[in-house]
């Protein structure tokens, strides 16, 4: 029976922000997860994050997500920027969307033509320091119309929500629950915990759980501890794999 839930149930461990400027809050917890075995992580590297220059400049971080794709990680293009530039239209959904729940919804608010070349600055990026590259994911997972448009046009394969992942170019819906910390404060770091322990009870059937941590979460002992100590129970169920390679497995 053990042997039949690794071969259904599947784990993804998805590493939000990854750049130049977010990677040493992750290191230590990377070493950690190394530990525990052969663990792929998804890594969702962001070009130029928050406009502080191109990653391609900084030539040990290149290093490091070369060695880590080498050891079996995944790297997936997430956004260009990683930050919410336009005006607002000033209506409350805009409003409440863009400047409540995030500031960092980049790819929410662009036409397609904007989204198209972001994307394509995106790709190119990738290719050029050859690193293999299926997916994308819109910062704070929100896509707006035009964006959605400009990636169903490229040759990118997935994309993903809180709850799904997304085969494209048709945008065909798999669900795959996330946990995912608010750790700014702590009243949110104890909302977190209560949220995340009743969806990981409700989802503990689901094919593939995703968990996705953001670099505020290394600040905190309690979320970091959390997350580690939900990764080895998980463990213990869950083969852990690479968004990209279950979905391969999952066709």
């Amino acid at each position: 029976m053990q042997a039949e839930n690794l071969a259904r149930k599947s784990l993804a461990i998805v590493l939000h922000d990854v750049a130049p400027a977010t990677w040493p809050r992750y290191r230590s917890f990377v070493a950690e997860v190394d530990r525990l075995g052969e663990i792929p992580l998804t890594l969702l590297v962001v070009p130029n994050y928050h406009r502080q220059g191109l990653l391609t400049s900084q030539s040990a971080f290149c290093a490091e997500m070369d060695s880590r794709r080498q050891r079996g990680d995944e790297l997936v293009l997430h956004g260009y920027a990683h930050q919410d530039e336009l005006p607002l239209l000033w209506s409350p959904v805009d409003y409440c969307r863009r400047r409540i729940f995030t500031h960092e919804g980049e790819f929410y608010p662009l036409t397609a033509a904007m989204a198209h070349r972001r994307l394509q600055a995106g790709i190119e990026l990738f290719r050029r320091l050859g690193w293999p590259l299926t997916g994308f994911v819109a910062p704070a997972w929100l896509l707006g119309a035009g964006s959605r448009a400009a990636l169903a046009a490229t040759p990118l394969r997935y994309t993903s929500d809180p709850g799904n992942l997304y085969r494209l170019p048709t945008f065909t819906r798999i669900p795959a629950p996330t946990l995912v910390w608010s750790a700014g404060s702590r009243w949110r770091r104890g909302a977190s915990w209560c949220w995340n322990e009743a969806r990981r009870r409700r989802h503990q059937a689901a094919p593939l759980l995703r968990l996705g941590l953001h670099p505020v979460d290394m600040e905190h002992r309690f979320s970091r501890h959390y997350w580690l100590a939900t990764l080895e129970k998980l463990l213990a169920s869950r083969q852990p794999v690479t968004k990209a390679a279950w979905l391969e497995a999952h066709r």
